[in-house]
C-alpha cells in the first residue's frame, strides 16, 4: 500500500492502457474537455474517466484507478498525478475511501446496524438467522401471489416455524397490520420473515413498530424483487383521513429497519422483465434522491453511484434473458446499495409524489416511481445540478431525464400516469395532498 502523497506501482501489463490510449482517442468527442497531459486535471474529472474505463473495459473500480493512474504519469513529467492524494482501504472502492484533504467538505454519516447476507442459495440459511437472533417462533409473510415462495422457506425454517400469514398488502394498510398483529400475537411470535417485496417487507417493518418495546417483533427479510425498502429505516403506512379516504404516511425509525436481510439471488429469476424493470428503477429512485438530499455525503454518494450503475446495466440483461446470472446478480446488489444509501439520508420531491399517489389514488408502487421518476429528475436538473449530472454519467448517457425515460420505455416498462390508471380530473387532489405535507 502505497503512502498518500506517493507514487503508485505500475499495473504490471500495460495492454489495459494500450486499450485505453486508443479508446479515448476515439472517443475524444466524449472527454475533449479533458486535458490528459496536464496536471491540472481535477479528480472529479478523473471520477468521470475512471467511471468509463470500468464500463468500457470491465475492470474493477481499483483496477480502472489504477490503469488512469499510469496513463496520466506516462503524459506527465513532473511528480503531481491527480491520484496522488488517494489511497484505499479496500480494493474494488476507491470512491468512498479516498481522501481529498482541505478540499473534502466535512460530513457525518450514521452506518445502519443491519446484517446483509448475499449471494445464491442464501435462503437455504434462515433458520441460522433466526437462532442467532434468539428467537424460536417464526411467523412467514407473504402476499398471496407468494404462498409457494413462503411455503418453501417456511418448510427450510422447520420447526423453527409457527405459522403463515399471506394477506400483505401494497402500501400496508393499518387494518392489515392490526389482522397480522392479531395473528402473531396468537402465534406468541417472536420474529417474522419477511418473504417478498415492498408489500410484505412494509408488513414486516409494521409489525417490529406496533410490537412492544421490550417483546419487538425482530424481522428477517428475503427480498424477491429490487424494491430495496429492505435497507432502509422508513415505512410507509396507509389508513383513512378524517374524510374516510386513504392517506398514506411515512416514518423514519430504527424500530422498523430489519435485524437481517438475506438476498438469494435465485429468488429472484422468477420475477417477470416487466416487473424487474419498475422494481429496479424504484430502486434507483432512491439513489437518485440520495444524491440530492440535504445529507448528502462521500459515503451515500458513492453507493448511489454504484447501485445505479449494477442496475443500469441490469435491466436490459434480463429483459434480454431473464435467467442471467449476471444480471440478477447485480440488481440486487443495486437494490441494496441504493436502499442503503436512501436509507442514511433524507426523501424528497420524487418520493413525497409516488406516496401521494400510491397511497391516496392506489396507485402501483414500483410503476408509479417508474414513470415519475424521469420528470422529477428534469425539474430538479437546474438546482441539483451536480447530483443529475452524476446520474447522468452512471447511466451512461448525456441526459439524465432521458436516459432513465428511455431505459423504462426501452424495456417495456409503462412511462405515463395514464397506463396506470390515473384520472386527470385527480390531479388538483393529488397536489393539493402533496403540497399540504412536503
Amino acid at each position: 500500500m502505497a503512502p498518500v502523497g506517493s507514487r503508485r506501482p505500475r499495473v504490471a501489463s500495460t495492454y489495459q492502457v494500450d486499450i485505453l490510449r486508443a479508446l479515448l482517442k476515439r472517443r475524444l468527442d466524449r472527454f475533449a474537455h479533458l486535458d490528459m497531459s496536464s496536471s491540472e486535471v481535477g479528480v472529479s474529472q478523473g471520477e468521470q474517466v475512471v467511471h468509463w474505463i470500468e464500463r468500457t473495459l470491465g475492470a474493477s473500480g481499483a483496477v480502472a484507478w489504477l490503469i488512469f493512474s499510469q496513463y496520466t504519469r506516462d503524459l506527465q513529467d513532473d511528480q503531481s498525478s491527480v491520484l496522488t492524494q488517494a489511497t484505499f482501504s479496500r480494493p474494488g472502492s476507491p470512491l468512498l475511501n479516498r481522501q481529498r484533504g482541505p478540499t473534502m467538505k466535512p460530513f457525518t454519516y450514521n452506518a445502519l446496524p443491519a446484517r446483509v447476507i448475499f449471494g445464491w442459495g442464501t435462503s437455504a440459511q434462515v433458520a441460522d438467522e433466526v437462532k442467532r437472533l434468539g428467537c424460536k417462533r417464526a411467523l412467514v409473510l407473504t402476499t398471496p401471489q407468494q404462498v409457494e415462495t413462503g411455503e418453501k422457506i417456511r418448510s427450510v425454517l422447520g420447526d423453527l416455524a409457527v405459522g403463515l400469514y399471506s394477506n400483505a398488502t401494497m402500501h400496508t394498510p393499518i387494518n392489515v397490520t392490526q389482522e397480522a398483529l392479531a395473528r402473531a400475537k396468537e402465534l406468541n411470535v417472536d420474529c417474522c420473515v419477511s418473504v417478498g417485496g415492498g408489500s410484505t417487507i412494509g408488513l414486516g417493518k409494521a409489525l417490529a413498530l406496533h410490537s412492544p418495546d421490550n417483546a419487538k417483533i425482530k424481522n428477517i427479510v428475503i427480498p424477491t424483487t429490487y424494491a430495496g425498502s429492505e435497507a432502509t429505516p422508513i415505512i410507509g403506512q396507509t389508513e383513512n383521513d378524517k374524510d374516510g379516504k386513504p392517506l398514506k404516511t411515512t416514518q423514519k425509525t430504527l424500530k422498523v429497519l430489519p435485524e437481517v436481510i438475506i438476498y438469494d439471488c435465485e429468488l429472484t429469476l422468477s420475477l417477470p422483465p416487466k416487473m424487474t424493470v419498475t422494481s429496479g428503477l424504484n430502486a434507483v429512485a432512491h439513489a437518485v434522491e440520495a444524491l440530492w438530499a440535504v445529507e448528502a455525503n462521500p459515503v451515500t454518494s458513492s453507493l448511489a453511484v454504484q447501485g445505479i450503475e449494477a442496475i443500469g446495466r441490469s435491466i436490459p440483461l434480463i429483459t434480454q434473458d431473464p435467467s442471467s446470472h449476471d444480471g440478477r446478480s447485480d440488481a440486487l446488489f443495486g437494490a441494496w446499495a441504493c436502499g442503503t444509501c436512501l436509507g442514511a439520508v433524507g426523501m424528497a420531491l420524487h418520493h413525497k409524489l409516488c406516496h401521494t399517489l400510491g397511497g391516496s389514488f392506489g396507485m402501483p408502487h414500483a410503476e408509479t416511481h417508474t414513470v415519475i421518476l424521469p420528470h422529477a429528475v428534469a425539474y430538479n436538473a437546474p438546482y441539483a445540478q451536480e447530483a443529475v449530472q452524476t446520474v447522468a454519467r452512471a447511466l451512461g448517457v448525456e441526459n439524465a431525464a432521458q436516459g432513465l425515460f428511455d431505459l423504462a420505455k426501452n424495456n417495456g416498462a409503462p412511462y405515463s400516469l395514464k397506463e396506470l390508471g390515473f384520472k386527470e380530473e385527480d390531479l388538483e387532489r393529488a397536489a393539493d395532498i402533496a403540497a399540504k405535507a412536503p
